[in-house]
């Protein structure tokens, strides 16, 4: 079935502003052009899209259907968009990179600058995901080079080191465990967390780590970054978990007490993830060696 570009944003707007006649507006079209645009999109479907009432549009069933596809395409085609524009702006290459959590809010700002300092002709397009979503499209070669923090038995990929970390355990400064040198993951399950938001690696792999001891996470509030579990801990909220290379960017006066976590899988280095160095393209190939020339402590 062909799609109209104008009509699937037409469908949107009008479905987000729950009017057809406001939602002309957002797509720029007379009230009288969009309806008859979506009267020819609802035949061409044969299905109603909305239901039509005095106060304006609510969406069928096969309304929100549309809706969940036309925003994900929308999306990428404005993706797409960014992604060509560099070369419309002359730059003369590109690399996409993926990475987790970790990698993205902690070591990458850094290591990303530098690279692009030495390289200004290149621009980088970064993406988070979890380390098995990483690992699945480099083996796939859906995207070059990819930044985990866990192997994935199988996979057909080389992993190249990049940066030693360790995951710790934060605490207000008044808390009861700041006296505490190092602590078990089982001590702390029964106080409240500061979590980095549901889908994020760390969030899925601290929700594992408790399911694995027979408990659950008491998660108290969730946020969108490091710095702001390290924030809302050390403002007294709850406890976190988080790199230990994250800590260093909270904030001084309010900065939390760090604690040893006394587990095996504390120790989350990260590495580069790559299908085939040898096979890396040019600038993928040099991203590759700026970011493996950081690696610290990795012995």
């Amino acid at each position: 079935m062909h799609y109209e570009l104008t009509d699937l944003r037409l469908f949107v707007a009008i479905a987000e502003a729950r009017n057809l006649t406001r939602g002309a507006e957002r797509a720029h079209l007379a009230p009288s052009s969009a309806s008859h645009r979506l009267r020819l999109l609802e035949a061409r479907l044969g299905t109603p899209l909305f239901f039509r009432q005095a106060r304006g549009v609510t969406l069928t069933r096969a309304g929100e259907v549309l809706l969940r596809h036309a925003r994900q395409l929308l999306a990428q085609l404005e993706q797409l968009q960014a992604d060509l524009a560099p070369y419309a702006a002359g730059v003369r290459g590109h690399v996409t990179l993926w990475a987790n959590t970790h990698a993205t809010h902690s070591f990458l700002p850094d290591d990303l600058a530098d690279f692009l300092r030495r390289y200004p002709q290149v621009s980088v397009t970064l993406a988070e995901h979890t380390s098995p979503q990483i690992v699945v499209a480099v083996a796939r070669g859906e995207v070059e080079v990819g930044v985990v923090a866990e192997r994935i038995a199988g996979a057909d990929v080389e992993l190249i080191p990049y940066r030693a970390d360790r995951l710790v355990l934060v605490t207000p400064v008044a808390h009861a465990l700041a006296r505490r040198a190092s602590i078990r993951f089982g001590e702390v399950l029964d106080h409240p967390f500061v979590m980095l938001h549901a889908g994020s690696a760390i969030h899925t792999f601290t929700m594992n780590a408790a399911a694995a001891l027979g408990r659950h996470v008491n998660v108290r509030i969730q946020v969108r970054s490091f710095d702001a579990v390290c924030r809302m801990v050390g403002a007294g909220v709850g406890i976190g978990l988080v790199p230990r290379s994250a800590v260093a960017h909270g904030t001084p006066h309010d900065a939390p007490t760090v604690l040893e976590l006394d587990e095996p899988w504390a120790q989350r280095d990260l590495q580069l993830c790559v299908r085939r160095r040898k096979d890396l393209s040019g600038f993928a190939a040099a991203l590759v060696d700026c970011l493996a020339a950081r690696q610290d402590a990795f012995q």
